[in-house]
């Protein structure tokens, strides 16, 4: 079961992500039918940590098998979707594929859960801000390349506070 709730005009969600960096890239995913851009990853399930969480959600997705070999961040992230409020506390790791061939991978690859709609695509780095990646702080929290970091984003109120590099 999925670590999410409805309490009152929120829903609160827990979230795990991975960040894969490859050739100063980092792999996306994005609703064909959506404007933005995520991180692959999805709610944690009760009795499970976050690391399990992105092993999981990546085989299920992609199918393939990746390694956890750093924390990136913690973000308490509020923002409205689909006339929804959500309150959101997101897990960052860094990983990698596990197997030597999948490292080289630098083509869109689509969902082989049979979601046609989502495809998984690398976005440059450098060029970072020219995406809708969301949540907008991913942006910086990545550009500044020193992890941990804490940070409180609220689309609610505009606002995005680094809290502490940990």
């Amino acid at each position: 079961m999925d670590l999410t709730l409805d309490v009152d005009e929120y829903k609160l969600n827990i979230r795990a992500a991975g960040v894969f960096i490859h050739d100063n890239k980092i792999l996306t995913h994005k609703n064909v039918n959506k404007d933005h851009y995520a991180l692959p990853g999805g709610r944690v399930e009760i009795g499970e940590n976050s690391e399990k969480t992105v092993k999981r959600e990546i085989q299920e997705e992609l199918g393939k098998d990746i390694e956890v070999n750093g924390y990136i961040a913690t973000i308490e992230n509020f923002f409205e979707m689909d006339s929804k409020k959500y309150h959101e506390i997101y897990f960052l790791h860094k990983v990698e594929f596990a197997n030597q061939e999948d490292k080289n991978i630098d083509y869109t690859m689509h969902n082989v859960e049979g979601k046609e709609y989502l495809q998984y695509e690398w976005i440059d780095l450098e060029k970072i801000n020219e995406y809708n990646l969301l949540p907008e702080c991913l942006k910086d929290i990545l550009s500044n390349n020193k992890f941990p970091v804490h940070m409180i984003n609220n689309e609610l109120e505009k606002t995005s506070k680094k809290i502490d590099e940990i």
